[in-house]
């Protein structure tokens, strides 16, 4: 089944993007938006540094279907955060940070650029005050995926939290 989501046709480019496909436990969802919300560095409304996309149609998707529905609509972003039933489950509400770079992106002399980017993986979870650290720092391309995910890897639970105490 092939999805095509819409919705953000008004965003934000500085904004984070959050693909919401879990609807079980609003609480839960409640929670991590106060906490995207409390850790954002934004001047104006902290609910303005992320959008959000309703996709209860990509409920249990992998990264493969997440990336094929978000492949024309919004240009390129580097990285999209998917708010999933793992992330209404934990206590972390951590969100699961996915690449939107495959290896079509990459020159045929840059396969070995690519394999350092997914070194780790396309995807690792992140808890909601790393979203915009994350966001800010790929879309800028002050960091690398593979300095986040190496990060996650390296947390018992497979998280990122921060680099350190005063990072974002």
């Amino acid at each position: 089944m092939m999805v095509t989501l819409s919705g953000l046709s008004e965003r934000n480019e500085f904004s984070a993007v959050i693909i919401r496909t879990d609807f079980t436990d609003e609480a839960a969802w409640r929670e991590m938006t106060a906490e995207l919300e409390r850790s954002s560095h934004y001047d104006g409304d902290p609910a303005d540094s992320y959008d959000v996309v309703d996709a209860p149609e990509l409920d249990g998707a992998d990264t493969d279907a997440i990336l094929a529905a978000i492949s024309e609509p919004w240009g390129q972003l580097s990285v999209v955060f998917v708010a999933d039933s793992t992330t209404m489950r934990a206590d972390h509400h951590a969100l699961l940070a996915v690449t939107t770079m495959t290896r079509e992106d990459f020159d045929d002399d840059e396969d070995e650029d690519y394999e350092a980017m997914v070194e780790f993986g396309r995807e690792f979870r992140t808890v909601p005050r790393g979203v915009h650290s994350i966001h800010a720092n790929l879309e800028l391309a002050n960091m690398d995926f593979q300095d986040y995910s190496s990060s996650a890897h390296e947390d018992s639970e497979g998280v990122f939290r921060s680099f350190s105490s005063t990072a974002g």
